[in-house]
């Protein structure tokens, strides 16, 4: 067993087999110059600090690397004329038909022997799993499967920490792989640039105050984490420039019950040396705000259930999909904010839509009931001339699945690695079958979802014409922790099923397995499928595949193509 963390949530936990780190070849024998070369600058405040690396000044001051977006190439007569004299074993490895991986799209990270976030160094733009990806879609045939590689530097918006070591020597970082030691990562080529500055202010401010980091083993010391989430709303500034001026939101997971803890006082003091030092008074700028979180929990949980806002903004914002997003410290967050904005706008293009989109309702499923508030928030903000049905539930689509897709026409299903639900990949397979049994029902709200499972359906609101009364337990609980925005649609004639299945898979085995199942209900077509390069240095992508209906059940299908 070792511990890592996984790649959509930064979640530190358990992991049953370690990855493989290849090429270390090109590491030891390449001059390889790195993105972010280190240079020597003053210290923000510790005179003992004298060297940091450049990817560690505020972007203010340091131009962002050209991080290639697509595909790169290298050929083996290319680096064959390099200018430095091979080592004695380099032909054997030249005489190889295996193209040689691109160097310029390596990882470079001086890091990666011993940090477990990443497991690949080579080929970032095109993870192995993409091949296999793209022969599994042509046996299905769908012949026109293409992969979005995005940024794959500086890529990751959304980093939890641990902390550890002393008040001296702080280490900030991941777990190394099959121990639970901490590997100090500041030049981390994954995070973007301001998490890298905002890790190292801490580590100067965790030094200066004397702050004691966590122990485990003892379950003393003060600091046990630190989240860094980036932001890069800013609309006084042009797109192309927010991405490089983007501000942190910095969350210190605190050793201690609340904030009348005998300690509150060095939290306090370690709050305002990041706002002094990297607030909006600074030279800097690129701190958003401060929280606290307070966890005394001995298991490997990072955030208690206690939170506080400390300094800066107390809201955070971010631009994803055309739609300005609300979120809080404790709502999940992709880390990959970039490549998720992509995989929206391509989703948009498959959603059918009628004559006026205003007639658009939107319901959606979460089992996170912390993003109620942020959800509320977030359809503040959207433009005052839709008119639409918007509703928020906090439920479980595995009890009575059946009740969320009646009367939608696009269901949108993102499901953890584990892959659909049993009882919701049951109904999706039976769907037609299912259709006379719908009409009986009426539409209702589930329970509590334990599988953490998101599905917004998509309907018609111009289909509804009544409410009809509730009465199931389950129903009315998941009611009364709902959350309704515009006009209540009513319930009259809800017997149509879905058209359009939209399935985003995180889990490639799983959804795998999942798509063969309903391929094999004959009840469903698979159209589209595209990937995208959620984690650079992983072999975990993000797949957004388009499913339509088949046969005759829904003879009223109108599908306008974008």
């Amino acid at each position: 067993m070792y511990y890592s963390r996984d790649p959509g949530s930064g979640q530190l936990h358990h992991q049953p087999v370690q990855p493989i780190k290849t090429n270390r070849y090109f590491q030891q024998h390449f001059p390889i110059r790195y993105p972010f070369p280190p240079s020597i600058i003053p210290s923000l405040h510790s005179p003992s600090i004298s060297q940091m690396p450049l990817c560690l000044l505020p972007n203010r001051l340091l131009p962002l690397p050209s991080c290639p977006l697509i595909t790169c190439h290298a050929s083996p007569a290319a680096l064959r004329s390099s200018p430095s004299s091979p080592p004695p074993t380099l032909p054997n490895l030249l005489n190889n038909t295996t193209p040689v991986p691109s160097l310029s799209c390596a990882l470079q990270c001086p890091h990666f022997q011993s940090c477990s976030g990443c497991t690949h160094e080579l080929n970032l733009h095109r993870p192995i799993i993409v091949d296999e990806a793209d022969q599994f879609f042509k046996s299905l045939g769908v012949s026109d499967f293409d992969f979005d590689s995005g940024r794959l530097w500086g890529w990751r918006s959304r980093a939890k920490l641990a902390v550890r070591g002393s008040s001296m020597k702080p280490l900030i970082g991941l777990y190394e792989e099959g121990t639970h030691n901490v590997v100090d990562i500041p030049h981390c080529k994954a995070h973007h640039p301001n998490i890298n500055a905002a890790v190292e202010l801490l580590r100067q401010g965790v030094t200066k105050l004397n702050i004691e980091p966590y122990d485990e083993d003892e379950g003393t010391g003060e600091l046990r984490y630190v989240q860094m989430a980036v932001t890069t709303y800013n609309t006084s500034l042009p797109a192309p420039e927010r991405y490089k001026n983007s501000k942190v939101q910095v969350s210190l997971v605190w050793n201690s019950r609340n904030e009348n803890s005998h300690n509150f006082e060095k939290l306090n003091a370690l709050a305002n040396f990041l706002w002094r030092n990297g607030g909006p008074k600074s030279d800097v700028r690129f701190i958003h705000s401060v929280w606290a979180n307070f966890q005394t929990s001995t298991n490997n949980i990072i955030f208690g259930n206690r939170w506080r806002h400390l300094l800066g903004e107390s809201g955070f914002w971010e631009h994803v999909g055309g739609i300005d997003v609300s979120l809080s410290p404790s709502s999940f967050g992709q880390a990959n904010t970039r490549a998720f904005d992509n995989l929206l706008r391509k989703l948009q293009k498959y959603v059918p839509y009628g004559a006026s989109v205003t007639d658009l309702s939107v319901k959606c499923v979460e089992v996170n009931k912390e993003s109620k508030l942020s959800f509320e928030k977030t359809v503040e903000r959207l433009p005052n001339y839709v008119d639409s049905s918007i509703s928020w539930h906090h439920a479980d689509t595995s009890v009575e699945p059946l009740s969320w897709l009646m009367g939608s026409e696009v269901v949108v299903v993102d499901p953890p690695r584990k892959g659909l639900d049993a009882s919701l990949l049951d109904v999706l397979q039976t769907i037609s079958s299912l259709e006379r049994k719908a009409k009986s029902a009426p539409e209702s709200i589930a329970g509590l979802d334990v599988c953490n499972l998101l599905v917004s359906v998509l309907v018609n609101s111009s289909s509804y014409s009544k409410v009809k009364d509730e009465k199931r337990p389950w129903v009315l609980r998941a009611m009364k922790d709902s959350v309704q925005i515009g006009s209540k649609p009513a319930l009259e004639d809800s017997e149509s099923l879905p058209q359009t299945l939209i399935y985003i898979s995180c889990g490639w085995e799983s959804f795998k397995e999942d798509c063969k199942s309903l391929l094999s209900s004959k009840k469903w077509r698979l159209e589209k499928a595209h990937g995208f390069n959620f984690f650079p240095g992983t072999q975990s992508t993000i797949h957004l595949t388009v499913f339509d209906a088949t046969g005759t059940a829904f003879p009223d299908l109108v599908f306008f193509p974008p």
